[in-house]
């Protein structure tokens, strides 16, 4: 009885193990490539760490900036096109604001406390009459199931993108991308890892929201020496008539290299 006691008691402690995790490359390290995340900044805690999680299921990994309320980057596994139902309900991490909320992505009133909510992250009123639409990082395009599709609905994987850069300038890319993707990887076996991020732009919205500069996405297929062996990038500008160049791995590393003021690692 007493080793069932542990046991169950073991089980209740990891089954309500926080969302907000201090090193999700050992939480939720299946989301990269080799288990390596992308560059991590140092300093103090405005950058957290997420394995987005809904239902108790992890589905892809964020590393947020509470400070611009906007994500730097999320990472996920590309497993082909699902054609998921696009939902339009979106939810917040509330362990962002209290830790002691729920591990899973949920409305914002589950932040009870109101004087708590939205402190660390955009809520959907920041959205409201803003001209901007809430971006994707993970796409519901290339999200593993639906499942995985309605956790990509969480405002800690949206940033403020300017309507035509988001429809159709950016979409059609997440789509061209998923079809080279499909013929050039899925269909030989090659694991698919896809890194999106964006770089905080000069304005926000409300005070409250970092209006990022650019958005920009980065692949890697694995082959059976867990290298590289088909990999890409591409990077636009956040406004009306983006346009968005097609580039190197390294060139991409490159590139946010100076506009991050840092230097900047994709895969290794």
């Amino acid at each position: 009885m007493a080793l069932v006691l542990h046991v169950l008691m073991l089980f209740l402690l990891s089954g309500g193990s926080a969302r907000v995790v201090p090193d999700f490359e050992q939480e939720c390290g299946q989301f990269f490539a080799n288990r390596i995340s992308p560059t991590r900044f140092p300093g103090p805690p405005q950058y957290q760490q997420i394995c987005q999680t809904l239902n108790n299921l992890y589905y892809y990994a964020t590393y947020y900036d509470t400070y611009n309320r906007i994500p730097v980057y999320s990472a996920y596994r590309f497993n082909g096109i699902m054609g998921c139902t696009r939902r339009n309900n979106w939810y917040i991490e509330p362990q962002l604001d209290d830790q002691n909320t729920s591990p899973n992505i949920s409305p914002e009133g589950s932040v009870k406390d109101k004087t708590l909510r939205g402190v660390h992250q955009a809520l959907d009123g920041d959205y409201e009459k803003s001209l901007y639409h809430k971006g994707h990082l993970a796409p519901v395009y290339q999200a593993e199931s639906q499942s995985c599709s309605d956790a990509t609905f969480t405002l800690t994987n949206a940033a403020p993108q300017v309507p035509n850069f988001n429809t159709p300038l950016w979409r059609d890319k997440e789509k061209k991308l998923a079809v080279l993707l499909e013929r050039q990887c899925i269909l030989i076996s090659q694991p698919v890892y896809i890194v999106t991020g964006v770089v905080p732009g000069p304005g926000n919205i409300k005070n409250r929201v970092n209006v990022p500069s650019h958005f920009w996405s980065a692949y890697c297929c694995l082959d059976q020496n867990n290298r590289c062996s088909f990999s890409g990038g591409v990077i636009g500008t956040n406004e009306h008539y983006s346009k968005i160049s097609e580039i190197t791995v390294d060139n991409l590393q490159k590139e946010l290299t100076t506009l991050y003021k840092t230097n900047f690692r994709l895969f290794q």
